[in-house]
């Protein structure tokens, strides 16, 4: 690690619809969403350094994510249930190979669903 860099403050999502990106997340991942008065959002997440901050753009989402999250489960199928209870859909067009599952959130940002840690 650099000796200049502390650590990672944000992981900043560029959306049409901050709002409500922002409140799709925290279904996923708890926390608490503050709206700014420009109409970006942050995820504000207790017990976690890492802000989301969802920040509204003009222009659509093109093309597979360079960087994604990997979400680890504690119940792998329900996760995945869970998650497209929320507005996730399936991206098997991106990996269908059962290792893990590849979905998207509401505004086509790709993220995995692991399945949980064994105790081996």
């Amino acid at each position: 690690m650099s000796s200049s860099i502390s650590g990672v403050a944000a992981l900043a999502i560029d959306c049409a619809d901050p709002g409500a990106l922002a409140t799709f997340w925290q279904k996923l991942l708890g926390g608490q969403v503050v709206l700014d008065t420009d109409g970006n959002a942050e995820l504000r997440r207790n017990g976690s350094n890492v802000r989301f901050d969802f920040l509204k753009v003009p222009e659509p989402k093109s093309g597979k994510n360079r960087l994604h999250l990997d979400l680890r489960s504690r119940v792998y199928d329900a996760a995945i249930a869970e998650a497209l209870s929320f507005g996730a859909t399936l991206a098997d067009d991106v990996y269908d190979g059962g290792e893990w599952q590849v979905l998207r959130d509401p505004e086509g940002n790709e993220f995995c669903i692991l399945r949980p840690r064994s105790n081996v």
